[in-house]
């Protein structure tokens, strides 16, 4: 096929399938992408903490929780989530089942994100001077009113922008939710495919999606990592 042809069945698959690739499929992948990285964001903060406690038992735990997920992949756990979770929450069964495949899903990828994100966190709280969290001891502030009011705003300027990059990675990781038919990008390919047996092209179309999201993402966390790095 020439590169003229190409572009041409391109063109049909986009004509034909817009609106299930672009408002349905790409909706899904960045409602899917959004609901992990605020769920891992809130879980790796909890993590974080958690990891940097005096107990050696919740930081054993929290350890542990963190290298089995960084140590399995990524697909491994989207398929326990599916298969675990709707035995633990019986509920789930009544659902329609792309419903109840997309929160089976987003928990996993949201347990999953939440283990790195943690270290993104972790590490920019190390970041943050120490002299600063024992003169605020020093003066009988509360270690809890030391991370929230003094140690987590100075560290965000060293996690928001790896927090940018965990969502570009995030919604390359959305993919993996095709399997399980959750209507991301990587679902409508396959259904399309399905349909029409035209492989070939709807794939490129559906990659040029992905490469024009996150393209621009990468472009918007540079911008404000930039802006960042001035200010500071």
């Amino acid at each position: 096929m020439s590169l003229i042809s190409i572009l041409e069945a391109m063109l049909k698959v986009l004509e034909k399938y817009w609106a299930r690739i672009l408002l349905h499929g790409l909706s899904m992948t960045l409602l899917l992408a959004v609901v992990t990285v605020i769920g891992g964001t809130i879980l790796g903060t909890i993590v974080a903490i958690g990891r940097m406690s005096k107990s050696k038992i919740l930081r054993g735990i929290i350890t542990a929780y963190v290298e089995v997920v960084r140590g399995t992949p990524a697909l491994v756990q989207l398929y326990i989530g599916y298969l675990f979770l709707p035995n633990l929450f019986p509920s789930l069964n009544i659902m329609e089942p792309q419903t109840m495949a997309f929160i089976c899903v987003a928990v996993a990828l949201i347990l999953n994100s939440g283990a790195y994100v943690s270290e993104i966190i972790r590490s920019g709280i190390q970041a943050v001077d120490k002299g600063q969290t024992e003169a605020s001891r020093s003066l009988g502030i509360s270690s809890v009113t030391t991370m929230t009011d003094i140690v987590l705003p100075q560290a965000v300027k060293n996690i928001l922008p790896a927090l940018g990059n965990e969502f570009i990675t995030v919604i390359k990781e959305t993919s993996l939710a095709s399997t399980f038919f959750v209507g991301d990008l990587m679902s409508q390919y396959k259904e399309i495919v399905g349909q029409d047996f035209n492989a070939f092209p709807t794939l490129l179309v559906v990659t040029v999606v992905y490469f024009v999201l996150t393209f621009i993402l990468s472009k918007i966390v540079g911008f404000f990592e930039r802006r960042m790095k001035h200010d500071a």
